[in-house]
């Protein structure tokens, strides 16, 4: 008996980068597809959020001279070459995949819509949602919430190189401790930075729990989906 069955990953852009200091390790990304491939073997519904900062970020482009919206709309094709990737790597290991884009970009992807996304769970693909939510001003952890919860996915997935939430940044202070599980309202009070406030406000609104976990250990998303915690489980309401 799984833990769920339908799940978003979300993945930023940089832990495409493997060891390289910019772009896509291929090692990395097959790894990745190999693990969310055993996942979907086993009947759990995968729905996955990719992140663009291994290629641009908007706020990136501000500081090097473009304007906002621009260098968000920069960030956003970002995003759908890693989706383009993923796809193409799904495809290489023998995984269906569907890539929807925010933005209108045929015949790069569909544009995104939850039906046919919710469709296509259902027939046993993956779907790769890319371009975040089509609009500037809005990271892909804000599109990762919201598309999980348009799609009535059972748990948003974090998947990060650390293996959880912790009470300081444990690469820079050796004495942070880390959170077992924590609920949206002491990690907003504590202000953590699990995810951005809009972000975090969507999760903890609509009910929507998440595990923070480190995606680059192997085992980690299988034993998540069998109902076990390798990282910080974040949950919307204070347990009495």
């Amino acid at each position: 008996m799984k833990a769920y069955k339908r799940i978003l990953l979300k993945l930023s852009g940089e832990s495409l980068m493997g060891d390289q200091s910019y772009g896509i390790s291929s090692l990395q990304l097959k790894e990745y597809c190999e693990q969310i491939k055993e996942t979907s073997g086993a009947g759990i519904q995968v729905a996955i959020v990719i992140g663009g900062g291994n290629i641009f970020r908007g706020l990136q482009g501000e500081s090097q001279g473009f304007d906002r919206v621009s260098g968000d709309q920069m960030g956003m094709l970002a995003t759908v070459i890693n989706g383009m990737a993923i796809r193409s790597m799904f495809q290489s290991v023998g995984v269906r995949a569907k890539l929807f884009t925010a933005i209108r970009m045929e015949p790069v992807g569909e544009v995104y819509s939850s039906q046919i996304a919710i469709d296509s769970l259902n027939k046993g693909e993956v779907v790769i949602f890319t371009a975040g939510t089509g609009n500037p001003f809005f990271t892909t952890d804000s599109a990762a919430a919201l598309r999980a919860i348009e799609i009535k996915s059972d748990i948003l997935l974090k998947g990060t190189r650390v293996d959880g939430v912790y009470s300081a940044d444990p690469e820079k202070n050796p004495n942070a401790t880390k959170f077992e599980k924590i609920s949206y309202a002491e990690a907003y009070a504590k202000g953590l930075k699990i995810m951005d406030l809009t972000a975090f406000t969507l999760c903890s609104e609509n009910n929507l729990p998440m595990i923070v976990f480190n995606m680059n250990k192997k085992g980690n998303l299988k034993s998540i989906i069998n109902g076990k915690n390798p990282g910080t489980y974040v949950y919307p309401s204070i347990i009495t």
